[in-house]
């Protein structure tokens, strides 16, 4: 059967999950929650397990069968926070140490086309001694790739770099996840990474899973309170040169982005930041604010003390406002009420 359905039970961990069988599927939650541990049973490291794992139809563990691969058998490939390269191997042979994992008859991801999915051609000769921490980590992952896996799991890849070798190396897990057809589940803290990344989202707690599904609708729990945003994909319709502003759809509704040039159809994910966007109850004019959109009120929460989330419809997309209290008390929020969102800032996080 295609997807990943995972059963399974520890003392400290309790999932019955069922996910993609492709894409990024991110793990979520506050630390102790059992993300790590997840990812250790899926592996085949925590011996104590029980319960099933099925990764597209083959079946590492299914206890009423009496089936439990070691984790040598299991086609996964496991890139950690740390890269733990082999210090004494030149970097061409972190990554061959991979390729003695697996038989020749089932490599389906070539040498080559691990380090030009990477872009560590040109380092080949190097010692891991002398590499950045953004490349350590791509080499680790192309050597998770070349034992050609069936399931990729990264916990926390990019934790231990700056912000800058973050950047440098969150490209490259976009190219993973539009090339490779494979299905990863990826470990994070970070709301910006499972923004621009994730396709699924688990949200664990104490062990269990609190909430899922896609990206779109779980955002807004996978970060901290100021984070709290929506994601919306929208599609590219027109482009102002004059004022270097691309204009995009979704559900109907058109935003104006500040950008260079973009191709007319292109998708986009947008997110946008809940404390950037105000309500009124009559589109306003004379504003600086380009975007203002209706949309009719969803769901009002408690947020942080003097402060509420406001879930919104914007002709079927979800969209949060955070605002005050007192705001609400003013507006008359209900919910069905019909509304305007001023967006003051969207930002693209992924073409």
């Amino acid at each position: 059967m295609s997807g990943i359905n995972l059963q399974l039970s520890l003392v400290n961990l309790n999932v019955n999950l069922r996910l993609p069988g492709r894409g990024v599927n991110a793990i979520v939650g506050p630390s102790g929650s059992g993300k790590t541990t997840l990812l250790r049973a899926v592996a085949g490291l925590e011996m104590q397990v029980q319960g099933r794992v099925d990764i597209n139809g083959a079946i590492w563990q299914d206890d009423s069968a009496g089936i439990f691969l070691p984790a040598y058998q299991r086609r996964v490939g496991f890139v950690f926070q740390e890269a733990s390269l082999f210090p004494a191997f030149i970097r061409a042979k972190n990554i061959e140490f991979g390729l003695q994992r697996i038989a020749v008859s089932d490599r389906k991801i070539a040498l080559s086309a691990a380090v030009g999915l990477l872009g560590i051609a040109s380092l080949l000769q190097r010692n891991p001694a002398t590499l950045s921490g953004g490349e350590k980590q791509r080499v680790a992952i192309a050597r998770a790739l070349a034992t050609s896996p069936g399931l990729l799991l990264m916990d926390e890849p990019l934790a231990s770099l700056d912000e800058q070798r973050k950047s440098e190396i969150l490209p490259y897990l976009d190219k993973l996840h539009a090339e490779l057809d494979m299905p990863i589940l990826y470990v994070s803290h970070a709301a910006d990474e499972v923004a621009r990344l994730a396709d699924y989202v688990v949200m664990l707690e104490a062990g269990t899973v609190h909430a899922s599904g896609t990206v779109f609708e779980m955002i807004h729990l996978s970060g901290q309170h100021e984070l709290v945003c929506s994601l919306i994909q929208a599609t590219v319709i027109g482009y102002d040169a004059e004022f270097q502003l691309v204009q995009v759809d979704f559900s109907g509704l058109t935003l104006w982005l500040s950008s260079p040039p973009v191709d007319n159809g292109t998708l986009l994910r947008l997110r946008i930041q809940a404390r950037d966007v105000s309500l009124s109850l009559q589109q306003q004019s004379g504003s600086s604010i380009l975007n203002s959109i209706p949309v009719r009120v969803s769901a009002i929460s408690d947020d942080v003390p003097g402060l509420v989330v406001v879930e919104l419809n914007a002709n079927g997309t979800r969209l949060l406002a955070r605002i005050t209290r007192k705001s609400v008390q003013q507006l008359q929020l209900e919910i069905g009420m019909p509304l305007f969102a001023q967006i003051k800032g969207v930002a693209i996080v992924k073409s």
